[in-house]
């Protein structure tokens, strides 16, 4: 089965989200507690986002 051209740019899209993950995850350390609690409060929206497309690819519905 040969990918699309659209499937293409979606799975770049997961690579730049994970490479992005990386950058987040080597930078906590250097920073503050307010800043971390606040980065921690928009990683949560988007992991609610991330479900909710696992699901819908999983039964293969929007």
């Amino acid at each position: 089965m040969a990918a699309t051209g659209e499937l293409i740019r979606l799975i770049n899209y997961v690579d730049d989200i994970n490479t992005t993950l990386r950058r987040i995850k080597a930078f906590v350390g250097a920073m503050e507690p307010d800043e971390r609690k606040r980065l921690a409060e928009s990683l949560r929206g988007a992991s609610a986002n991330l479900e909710d497309v696992l699901a819908s690819l999983e039964k293969g519905s929007k």
